[in-house]
């Protein structure tokens, strides 16, 4: 009968460590899928309180790209009416510029700076002659001349001892990403 005994305690005993392994199993599974879930949501939402150090990380981009899809912003300026150089008649030139802004703060400053604004680009038209700006190319290269003058008022580049030699060069189309106006579009330009 000891055998029987023994014959018959032993398969309860592996029974037992079997289901105690699948019970482990199962439960480390259930762990790790719930924590995969969990980090899943984390980086969808970035709002957990353990992934603070990689949603920090990410809001900057985040903040960039909705900064980006949000409307343009807008400055328009009162009209200009300048006497261009002719040698023959008199030529003038009317235009409405409108300044494409980062953001809404870089419109405020445009208001605060709007009476230099208006001198430096009165300056920058005035030393025009009515050919330079009877084609599109031209119109563009005067936007883009006083992109360049705006910002140099909003943003002031450091100062450096290279000075004359370094403003020859060639004014791009585009404006730097970080630029506090990236273009000047007229909404009225008439040549007389």
């Amino acid at each position: 009968m000891s055998d029987a005994k023994t014959a018959d305690a032993a398969p309860p005993k592996k029974k037992g460590k079997l289901f105690l392994i699948i019970g482990i199993v199962v439960l480390v599974l259930a762990i790790g899928g719930a924590a995969a879930v969990m980090l899943m949501k984390k980086s969808h939402s970035g709002d957990e309180e353990d992934g603070e150090e990689a949603a920090e990380t990410h809001k900057p981009e985040k903040k960039e790209k909705s900064e980006k899809k949000g409307p343009p912003v807008f400055v328009k300026l009162d009209a200009f009416t300048v006497r261009l150089q002719n040698e023959g008649a008199d030529s003038y030139l009317q235009a409405v510029p409108e300044l494409r802004v980062l953001d809404a703060h870089v419109a405020e400053d445009v208001k605060v700076y709007t009476p230099e604004i208006r001198h430096k680009a009165l300056l920058v038209i005035a030393a025009k002659q009515p050919a330079d700006v009877n084609n599109p190319e031209g119109v563009q290269k005067l936007a883009n001349e006083l992109r360049v003058a705006i910002n140099a008022i909003l943003n002031p580049p450091p100062k450096s001892k290279k000075k004359k030699s370094e403003e020859v060069e060639e004014i791009s189309d585009t404006a730097e990403p970080d630029d506090p106006v990236q273009a000047v579009l007229f909404t009225s330009f008439i040549v007389q």
